[in-house]
């Protein structure tokens, strides 16, 4: 299997244009890697990026731990990429939630050209959440204690309305030209630009992790270890193999619906029935439900703890505890917000009706449903049923880093690969790569990464052309 995995990857380099396209990838994510960690003139990111590992050590992650290792550890260096692509992204979701709700957004996306527009819409709006989120970053980083809690000193040398202005036009110049690099990526390269972005931003922190098991295996002279590198260390293993075949297996499952296509007359030409199906992921939201959760649970703990000491209440102060990463009210919460959003993303992104009318449109049915009304309740209830299946894998997924930081006492550095959203996102983006970098094999006749290679002794005809 190995052998065939690494002939498939010398196959990748004897085609011209995927070698060409390879490098292309390489390079410019080597830029991306250069923005986030070049620091912004006029602040201390050495101090930030101390006060982030010693956070990441006794404390485990949170929301701000989650968006750093988005922006590739540019947030805690003070880097000039430290709003990373998010606003992107951000409002890239925001534009698609409008096109369901919206009739006029939705019925541009339906028309020729359209999605062209939205994808412009999507650029300008980046733009002002760049503006907004940069602008709050710049004041965030003029008063470290209130945001980064714990933290000493000051991190900004020079504050006032000339800094403000200065970090908020770098910042937002930062995202822009990680987002127009992320599209170059997508045109010019491998494909699947802004995702491999983030990918790399992720695995980045593969030294710190490393470094981070060496300490817990092997712990500086005077400290003993809890842990035995054979036995902890082989049960690690099997966890982390596990929980990435499951994540494999879930992202690509899915429900095939069988659909029959009657006999039809289009213009004077009479077109042959046949038979397909339609794919239903089970994984349907992806993982947009943990990150919709966590953001949403960094706060309750935040304002309560102080509401509790400005108006002097003990009892808030005793909630706010509850509501940390290591008590079970946190993580039913969690499980029950993820299983709430994954919901809504399928209700807001999922158009059962839409597709019952496309299927009668053009003459489509599944067997044994009746077209119509018949068919929206079958589509309904079918991704309803599986969408519980997915639901339930993001809450298990979720919840194993917290699980392995707080219970076992695992650093958040080693515990984070091994789910949540970083596990998720790295492992479908990979994915995703393969398949396309799959599809210039095939084009060229040679076995793909998912396709069971042969041994790639060469070129291989795959039918009549």
């Amino acid at each position: 299997m190995l052998q065939n995995i690494l002939n498939t990857f010398v196959n990748c380099f004897k085609i011209p244009e995927l070698k060409s396209r390879i490098f292309f990838t390489l390079i410019v994510l080597g830029i991306c890697r250069l923005i986030s960690m070049l620091p912004l003139p006029g602040l201390d990111g050495q101090a930030l990026s101390d006060y982030f590992e010693k956070m990441a050590s006794k404390e485990g992650g949170g929301l701000l731990s989650m968006y750093s290792m988005f922006t590739g550890g540019a947030l805690e260096r003070c880097g000039i990429g430290s709003l990373g692509i998010m606003p992107y992204i951000s409002a890239t979701i925001i534009i698609q939630l409008l096109s369901a709700v919206v009739p006029q957004l939705s019925k541009l996306a339906r028309e020729e050209g359209g999605r062209a527009k939205i994808i412009q819409y999507g650029r300008y709006l980046t733009v002002l959440l760049c503006l907004g989120q940069g602008f709050v970053m710049a004041i965030a980083w003029e008063n470290p204690d209130k945001i980064f809690q714990g933290f000493p000193g000051q991190l900004v040398q020079e504050p006032g309305i000339l800094y403000r202005l200065q970090t908020t036009l770098l910042l937002t110049t930062g995202t822009l030209l990680l987002m127009w690099l992320g599209e170059q990526i997508s045109e010019r390269g491998i494909g699947n630009g802004v995702s491999l972005v983030i990918t790399v931003g992720i695995l980045a922190r593969i030294p710190q992790t490393i470094q981070a098991l060496i300490e817990m295996f092997f712990p500086p002279e005077g400290v003993e270890s809890r842990f035995n590198p054979i036995f902890h260390g082989a049960m690690m293993l099997g966890l982390l193999l596990f929980v990435i075949a499951g994540v494999i297996a879930v992202t690509q499952a899915q429900r095939k619906i069988p659909v029959q296509y009657a006999q039809r007359t289009v213009g004077r030409k009479m077109v042959q029935g046949g038979s397909s199906f339609m794919p239903l992921k089970v994984n349907y939201a992806g993982v947009m439900p943990i990150i919709f959760a966590q953001a949403i649970l960094m706060f309750p703990e935040k304002l309560l703890d102080m509401l509790g000491k400005s108006l002097d209440f003990k009892f808030l102060e005793e909630l706010a505890v509850h509501f940390r990463e290591d008590q079970y009210l946190h993580m039913f919460l969690f499980g029950g917000m993820i299983l709430f959003f994954s919901y809504f993303w399928v209700a807001t992104q999922f158009n059962e009706v839409q597709i019952a009318d496309d299927l009668k449109k053009y003459g489509g049915y599944i067997p044994g449903v009746r077209p119509g009304q018949a068919t929206t309740d079958f589509l309904h209830h079918t991704m309803s049923r599986i969408t519980l299946a997915g639901a339930l894998f993001l809450v298990v997924i979720a919840i194993i880093p917290q699980i392995l930081s707080r219970s076992l006492g695992i650093s958040y550095y080693v515990a984070q690969f091994f789910g949540g959203t970083s596990l998720l996102i790295t492992v479908g983006v990979v994915l995703d790569t393969m398949r396309m970098m799959e599809s210039h094999l095939l084009m060229r006749h040679y076995d793909g990464f998912l396709s069971g290679a042969k041994g790639g002794k060469g070129p291989r005809l795959r039918g009549r052309f």
